[in-house]
């Protein structure tokens, strides 16, 4: 598992070096609350992205490798908790029958972004995406309901899959330390000078507020 789980992260590794040449700085207003996936993950932590690093930056690589714990997780899950594994295919059934669905089979960059940007006061949405998607879910019927000790005996399954996941993140992030180097070269390369771009644009402006082909501009 170490050697596969080291093989696995080279190539998430990769494939985000791959794509961060294409990344561009947002041109949007910026969204309010912190994304879950990446905020305190030590997944990011142990790459060398910290908070000065832009989020599009930091989601790409930490969805990809996120997929990696999942993924070994979901094997381990098959293998050794059946209620678990049970319960999450009645889940998934339930999911295929949505016509739907507009979160999943997004590119790493955009997986478990928000579906929709956050609202400007005074004017909202005719409709949203997660609006939508949250009406067909309530047309489609709830799984059946558990029994008290199913209920227990499946707490206890989740318990150890939870435990799964973490030892399997921890050396996740070990084997990122070795990357380390590589992921901060590139973000010196391809995202640093863009931000500095960005800043000396916002000096720029803030230094000459008022154009003086401007008819209202004040005289000098």
């Amino acid at each position: 598992m170490e050697r596969s789980l080291e093989s696995q992260v080279s190539q998430a590794v990769d494939a985000w070096l791959r794509w961060l040449p294409r990344w561009e700085p947002a041109n949007h207003r910026g969204r309010v609350a912190p994304c879950r996936r990446c905020f305190g993950s030590p997944i990011l932590s142990a790459a060398g992205l910290g908070s000065d690093v832009p989020h599009g930056v930091q989601h790409g690589l930490s969805t990809r490798v996120k997929g990696i714990v999942d993924h070994a997780v979901a094997d381990y899950t098959s293998r050794n908790l059946p209620m678990l594994q049970a319960e999450l295919d009645q889940q998934a059934e339930r999911n295929r029958r949505r016509s739907y669905r507009p979160a999943e089979g997004l590119e790493p960059e955009f997986d478990g972004m928000p579906l929709d940007p956050d609202p400007e006061p005074g004017s909202p949405f005719l409709f949203t995406l997660s609006g939508l998607a949250a009406e067909e879910d309530a047309e489609i019927p709830a799984l059946p309901p558990l029994s008290d000790a199913a209920k227990a005996a499946l707490r206890q399954e989740v318990g150890l899959a939870d435990d799964y996941a973490n030892m399997i993140g921890r050396e996740v992030c070990t084997i990122l330390l070795h990357h380390r180097l590589r992921i901060q070269a590139a973000v010196a390369e391809y995202v640093e000078p863009q931000i500095a771009a960005l800043l000396d644009d916002l000096t720029r402006s803030l230094d000459a507020p008022f154009d003086p082909r401007e008819p209202d501009a004040p005289a000098s």
